[in-house]
């Protein structure tokens, strides 16, 4: 079968392992794809390729790979990692596989496919002013763009289109994530002493429920499109057998905040509730995403290619985008649903839809 040139080349790029540390598999390694990437941009007439490292959430390195021609106002940014290969894969997921129209392997959908159409559509172009940016770390902490956004490189971007698989949607708002925690410690013993000893996983268990009973009292929050807190409880940790009293319990939990959450109201229900339970009960967060929500003027411009302009249901770098000052709106080829699934594809027309998406991008930025 021959393959059109952005699916060639999204072929060569989801051979790169960058995926985050799995149980399958260890770190990939996003420099490696980085240092692949950069000949490639150098190649379309970039003035400046800038390759720059910095620790990964986890701790193993992490990359991204800038170009820029001219002095960057708008850019497009995709990222590198891709998550761990998820049980249930029919095929090898670091290489490609095309039937019937679609493109499967790890990070086709989320998001080397948005790479790759980004540079099919630098081909004979000459852009000004503007900038590519591929990085790393956006399936954990994004460590890696919060390196990139304290460098003398961001400082003039005031436009940024963030590729993500949103079934064509322009997204100009989604949801924030909270990730938080609940410690709790105690002696520990024998369990024929229950009766008459402290029980952190008693005591953590009791708030598990004050907590999804106050997502509940909360489900009617909200912009009329993005309602409720989606908290989830996710854990309860400290056993260690059926006839030990545990000697510490850890619950955790998270949400998703919507544009103008009251963190602050959050925090203060949280520390009443767990107080109420036990004042020993220890609460600390352990990921916080800011939410989204901007009046992006790169609307009309995506607008010819996009099926409909509002908001996301997932967390994307483009919070810190505008937490950095810039306009930023969410579109890329793919769909959420096939991310972060087996056999993750993306379908070969958008693909060519993004090419041609991003073409119009690369006009000057006003």
């Amino acid at each position: 079968m021959t393959l059109s040139p952005v699916a060639q080349l999204l072929s060569e790029l989801v051979a790169f392992p960058t995926q985050q540390a799995g149980p399958e598999r260890g770190p990939g390694n996003e420099l490696a794809l980085c240092e692949y990437l950069a000949p490639l941009l150098r190649a379309r007439g970039a003035d400046e390729v800038i390759i720059g490292t910095a620790p990964r959430t986890d701790g193993s390195p992490g990359a991204y790979v800038f170009a820029r021609w001219g002095t960057p106002r708008r850019v497009i940014n995709a990222h590198v990692d891709t998550v761990p290969a998820n049980a249930g894969w029919s095929r090898d997921p670091w290489t490609a596989h095309v039937a019937d129209g679609r493109l499967y392997a790890l990070g086709s959908s989320d998001t080397k496919g948005a790479i790759a159409a980004t540079l099919v559509a630098l081909d004979g172009a000459r852009p000004r002013d503007f900038g590519v940016l591929f990085s790393g770390d956006e399936e954990a902490g994004s460590c890696v763009m919060h390196a990139f956004l304290n460098t003398p490189h961001a400082a003039a971007i005031k436009e940024v289109i963030v590729c993500e698989p949103t079934a064509r949607t322009a997204g100009i708002a989604h949801r924030g994530v909270l990730g938080q925690k609940a410690t709790l410690l105690g002696p520990g013993g024998h369990s024929s002493k229950a009766d008459f000893m402290p029980k952190p996983l008693a005591q953590l268990a009791r708030l598990a429920v004050s907590l999804d009973d106050a997502g509940k009292r909360r489900i009617s929050d909200g912009p009329a499109n993005m309602t409720g807190t989606c908290l989830n409880i996710a854990a309860l940790h400290g056993g260690v057998a059926f006839n030990v009293i545990p000697a510490r319990g850890e619950l955790e939990w998270s949400l998703r905040p919507y544009p103008a959450f009251d963190r602050h109201g959050w925090q203060h229900e949280v520390m009443t509730l767990a107080s109420a339970i036990d004042p020993q009960i220890a609460i600390s967060t352990t990921i916080e995403h800011a939410p989204f929500a901007c009046d992006s003027q790169l609307a009309e411009l995506v607008r010819p290619f996009a099926r409909a302009i509002g908001p996301l249901d997932f967390w994307t770098e483009a919070a810190m985008w505008s937490a950095h000052g810039a306009d930023a709106i969410v579109i890329g080829p793919g769909d959420i649903g096939q991310a972060h699934a087996a056999d993750e594809w993306v379908s070969v027309d958008d693909l060519d839809w993004a090419v041609a998406l991003f073409r119009a991008v690369l006009a000057p930025a006003s």
